[in-house]
Protein backbone atom coordinates (compact mmCIF):
# COMPACT_ATOMS: atom_id res chain seq x y z
CA UNK A 1 0.00 0.00 0.00
CA UNK A 2 2.80 2.57 0.66
CA UNK A 3 4.49 1.82 -2.65
CA UNK A 4 1.12 2.98 -4.57
CA UNK A 5 0.79 6.04 -1.96
CA UNK A 6 4.37 6.87 -2.98
CA UNK A 7 3.37 6.21 -6.46
CA UNK A 8 0.14 8.57 -6.38
CA UNK A 9 2.55 11.25 -4.53
CA UNK A 10 5.15 10.78 -7.79
CA UNK A 11 1.78 11.25 -10.09
CA UNK A 12 0.91 14.60 -8.18
CA UNK A 13 4.22 16.01 -8.49
CA UNK A 14 4.51 14.93 -12.60
CA UNK A 15 1.72 16.98 -12.98
CA UNK A 16 2.81 19.76 -11.41
CA UNK A 17 5.99 19.70 -12.33
CA UNK A 18 4.72 19.28 -16.21
CA UNK A 19 2.09 22.57 -15.24
CA UNK A 20 5.56 25.11 -14.67
CA UNK A 21 7.29 23.94 -17.32
CA UNK A 22 4.25 24.94 -19.47
CA UNK A 23 4.74 27.76 -17.93
CA UNK A 24 9.05 28.28 -18.10
CA UNK A 25 8.56 28.68 -14.51
CA UNK A 26 11.64 28.17 -12.61
CA UNK A 27 10.54 26.41 -10.08
CA UNK A 28 9.71 23.28 -11.97
CA UNK A 29 13.12 22.32 -11.33
CA UNK A 30 12.91 22.20 -7.67
CA UNK A 31 9.52 19.46 -8.48
CA UNK A 32 11.26 17.50 -10.75
CA UNK A 33 14.08 16.82 -8.70
CA UNK A 34 11.27 15.57 -5.96
CA UNK A 35 9.35 13.73 -8.79
CA UNK A 36 12.25 12.34 -9.87
CA UNK A 37 13.17 11.06 -6.80
CA UNK A 38 10.41 9.35 -5.62
CA UNK A 39 10.26 7.49 -9.01
CA UNK A 40 13.66 6.05 -8.39
CA UNK A 41 12.10 3.85 -6.16
CA UNK A 42 8.81 3.42 -8.00
CA UNK A 43 10.73 1.87 -11.20
CA UNK A 44 13.46 -0.03 -8.85
CA UNK A 45 10.24 -2.09 -7.26
CA UNK A 46 9.02 -2.63 -10.41
CA UNK A 47 12.04 -3.48 -12.44
CA UNK A 48 12.31 -0.67 -14.81
CA UNK A 49 15.59 0.06 -14.21
CA UNK A 50 16.23 2.33 -17.39
CA UNK A 51 13.54 5.08 -15.97
CA UNK A 52 15.00 4.42 -12.62
CA UNK A 53 18.25 5.68 -14.53
CA UNK A 54 16.66 8.04 -16.17
CA UNK A 55 14.98 9.58 -13.03
CA UNK A 56 18.65 10.01 -11.23
CA UNK A 57 19.59 11.64 -14.06
CA UNK A 58 16.62 13.71 -14.15
CA UNK A 59 17.76 14.81 -10.54
CA UNK A 60 21.47 15.74 -11.72
CA UNK A 61 19.68 17.31 -14.91
CA UNK A 62 17.48 19.53 -13.10
CA UNK A 63 20.17 20.77 -11.30
CA UNK A 64 21.73 21.76 -14.45
CA UNK A 65 18.50 23.02 -15.45
CA UNK A 66 18.23 25.54 -12.28
CA UNK A 67 21.58 27.16 -12.86
CA UNK A 68 21.02 27.43 -17.04
CA UNK A 69 18.03 28.99 -16.60
CA UNK A 70 18.84 31.51 -14.05
CA UNK A 71 21.59 32.36 -15.97
CA UNK A 72 19.13 32.87 -18.90
CA UNK A 73 16.67 35.03 -16.74
CA UNK A 74 19.32 37.58 -15.53
CA UNK A 75 20.66 38.20 -19.05
CA UNK A 76 17.24 38.49 -20.00
CA UNK A 77 15.62 40.74 -17.02
CA UNK A 78 16.68 43.85 -17.99
CA UNK A 79 14.26 44.61 -21.02
CA UNK A 80 11.61 41.28 -20.77
CA UNK A 81 8.93 40.53 -18.29
CA UNK A 82 9.34 37.58 -15.79
CA UNK A 83 6.31 35.71 -17.70
CA UNK A 84 7.80 35.45 -21.24
CA UNK A 85 8.34 32.09 -22.53
CA UNK A 86 11.81 32.07 -24.19
CA UNK A 87 12.78 29.41 -26.72
CA UNK A 88 15.29 28.43 -29.60
CA UNK A 89 14.57 26.29 -32.22
CA UNK A 90 16.64 22.63 -33.34
CA UNK A 91 19.51 23.17 -35.73
CA UNK A 92 20.86 20.92 -38.18
CA UNK A 93 23.95 20.48 -37.26
CA UNK A 94 22.42 19.68 -33.30
CA UNK A 95 19.88 17.70 -35.13
CA UNK A 96 22.18 15.06 -36.44
CA UNK A 97 24.26 14.82 -32.99
CA UNK A 98 21.37 14.01 -31.26
CA UNK A 99 20.19 11.94 -33.51
CA UNK A 100 23.45 9.84 -33.12
CA UNK A 101 23.31 10.13 -29.64
CA UNK A 102 19.98 8.51 -29.30
CA UNK A 103 21.30 5.78 -31.18
CA UNK A 104 24.34 5.05 -29.41
CA UNK A 105 22.46 5.79 -25.67
CA UNK A 106 19.60 3.10 -27.24
CA UNK A 107 21.74 0.50 -28.06
CA UNK A 108 24.25 0.86 -24.86
CA UNK A 109 21.07 0.75 -22.40
CA UNK A 110 19.41 -1.81 -24.04
CA UNK A 111 22.40 -4.07 -24.23
CA UNK A 112 22.70 -3.28 -20.38
CA UNK A 113 18.93 -3.58 -19.55
CA UNK A 114 19.08 -7.25 -21.63
CA UNK A 115 21.91 -8.46 -20.53
CA UNK A 116 22.90 -7.59 -16.99
CA UNK A 117 19.22 -6.76 -15.40
CA UNK A 118 16.05 -9.16 -15.18
CA UNK A 119 13.66 -6.25 -16.81
CA UNK A 120 10.45 -7.73 -18.33
CA UNK A 121 10.44 -4.41 -20.93
CA UNK A 122 14.07 -3.85 -22.04
CA UNK A 123 13.22 -2.92 -25.46
CA UNK A 124 10.55 -0.31 -24.49
CA UNK A 125 12.33 1.06 -21.17
CA UNK A 126 15.28 1.77 -23.41
CA UNK A 127 13.55 3.15 -26.11
CA UNK A 128 11.87 5.99 -23.74
CA UNK A 129 14.58 6.09 -21.43
CA UNK A 130 16.76 7.30 -24.26
CA UNK A 131 14.61 10.24 -25.80
CA UNK A 132 13.66 10.89 -22.26
CA UNK A 133 17.77 11.99 -21.74
CA UNK A 134 17.98 13.84 -24.67
CA UNK A 135 14.48 15.36 -24.40
CA UNK A 136 15.68 16.67 -20.50
CA UNK A 137 18.50 18.05 -22.28
CA UNK A 138 17.28 19.87 -24.78
CA UNK A 139 14.50 21.68 -22.17
CA UNK A 140 17.08 22.62 -20.16
CA UNK A 141 18.80 24.41 -23.08
CA UNK A 142 14.82 25.61 -23.58
CA UNK A 143 14.97 23.81 -26.95
CA UNK A 144 11.19 23.91 -28.28
CA UNK A 145 11.48 20.17 -30.18
CA UNK A 146 11.70 19.06 -27.21
CA UNK A 147 7.98 18.68 -26.70
CA UNK A 148 7.97 16.69 -30.29
CA UNK A 149 10.86 14.01 -28.33
CA UNK A 150 8.42 13.92 -24.80
CA UNK A 151 4.96 13.32 -27.03
CA UNK A 152 6.65 10.14 -28.84
CA UNK A 153 8.30 9.07 -25.38
CA UNK A 154 4.72 9.62 -23.57
CA UNK A 155 2.60 7.27 -26.18
CA UNK A 156 5.02 4.65 -25.59
CA UNK A 157 5.16 4.97 -21.85
CA UNK A 158 1.53 5.01 -21.62
CA UNK A 159 1.86 1.43 -23.14
CA UNK A 160 4.63 0.34 -21.28
CA UNK A 161 3.40 0.74 -17.71
CA UNK A 162 -0.17 -0.38 -19.08
CA UNK A 163 2.00 -3.63 -19.51
CA UNK A 164 3.43 -3.26 -16.09
CA UNK A 165 -0.05 -2.61 -14.65
CA UNK A 166 1.33 0.88 -12.68
CA UNK A 167 -2.29 2.32 -13.59
CA UNK A 168 -1.27 5.45 -11.84
CA UNK A 169 1.85 5.87 -13.86
CA UNK A 170 0.38 5.09 -16.60
CA UNK A 171 -2.39 7.88 -16.14
CA UNK A 172 0.16 10.10 -15.56
CA UNK A 173 2.15 9.45 -19.07
CA UNK A 174 -1.25 9.91 -20.67
CA UNK A 175 -1.85 13.02 -18.97
CA UNK A 176 1.78 13.87 -20.08
CA UNK A 177 1.03 13.47 -23.61
CA UNK A 178 -1.58 16.06 -23.28
CA UNK A 179 0.06 18.74 -22.10
CA UNK A 180 3.44 18.16 -24.08
CA UNK A 181 0.72 18.97 -26.95
CA UNK A 182 -0.11 22.13 -24.34
CA UNK A 183 3.06 22.91 -23.91
CA UNK A 184 4.54 22.79 -27.41
CA UNK A 185 1.20 25.17 -28.49
CA UNK A 186 1.92 27.36 -25.36
CA UNK A 187 5.57 28.04 -26.16
CA UNK A 188 5.05 28.63 -29.97
CA UNK A 189 1.84 30.73 -29.97
CA UNK A 190 3.15 32.62 -26.44
CA UNK A 191 6.89 32.67 -26.87
CA UNK A 192 10.04 34.70 -28.15
CA UNK A 193 12.49 32.94 -30.00
CA UNK A 194 15.57 33.25 -28.95
CA UNK A 195 18.28 33.09 -31.46
CA UNK A 196 20.98 31.97 -29.46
Amino acid sequence: MGDRLLEYFGVATGLIYLFLEIKQHRAMWIVGILSSLVYVYVFFVSKVYAMMGLNLYNVIISVYGLCQWGLLKRRTDGGMAQDVIVYRHLRWKLAVVIFVALLLINLLVYHILKHYTDSPVPVADAIVTTIGIVATWMLARRIIEHWIFWIVADVLSVGMYYTLKLYPTMFLYFCYTVLAFVGYYTWKKKGVKNGC
